[in-house]
């Protein structure tokens, strides 16, 4: 098996899944979205699950991939602004450079729902981030328990909906209009400062 070409069909697939939803993923969408001829992808993949499942290890892999950038960059913002300059640019890079690929995990979590063992291949990536948002909190010096992680978690995974979908009524609303000030408001609210609640 063409490794080169198992790897260019699973980024094809991803980009058709993010592109079309779950619906356009087709053997036949994937071929022409990777430019190779009718019934390449059938052959690596031959049924739908099949493309689901090569879908969802590559968002895993991507996943990782950024996981370790994130790690080999250090520990994090060692203060409450810094953290939340970090993550509002983690979110301006799920809506812009990383939208696809979030796309296309989102559409992967819908089909998930209703399918075990694709949930069970995503897993980690959700499990990783509570972890890695209760590290983040920890370097920035601000309280990490599990219920500050999950909270801060919690509120930039439902996020991601709103501002992938763009609506505008929407954004306005949940705050996502103007991303520096979301990402604060989030931290405050997830890690109140207590001096300031006190005075």
């Amino acid at each position: 098996m063409n490794q080169d070409r198992r790897s260019r069909l699973r980024e094809a697939a991803a980009a058709v899944l993010a592109e079309a939803g779950g619906r356009g993923l087709t053997h036949r969408a994937v071929d022409a979205a990777a430019g190779v001829p009718v019934g390449t992808a059938k052959n690596y993949f031959p049924s739908r699950d099949a493309l689901l499942r090569a879908v969802a290890e590559h968002c895993v892999e991507q996943y990782r991939a950024v996981a370790a950038a994130l790690s080999g960059a250090g520990p994090g913002p060692s203060d409450r602004a810094g953290l939340a300059t970090l993550l509002a640019a983690l979110l301006r890079d799920a809506s812009g450079p990383g939208r696809t690929r979030m796309l296309a995990y989102l559409e992967l979590q819908t089909e998930a729902a209703r399918r075990p063992w694709l949930a069970a291949i995503l897993d980690p990536i959700g499990a990783a981030d509570f972890a890695a948002h209760g590290r983040l909190l920890r370097a920035a010096g601000l309280p990490s328990g599990p219920a500050h992680a999950r909270a801060l978690t919690l509120a930039l995974h439902g996020a991601l909906w709103h501002l992938l979908s763009g609506a505008p009524a929407t954004l306005a609303a949940a705050g996502l209009d103007d991303l520096d000030a979301f990402a604060r408001d989030v931290l405050d609210c997830a890690c109140p400062d207590l001096h300031e609640e006190a005075s």
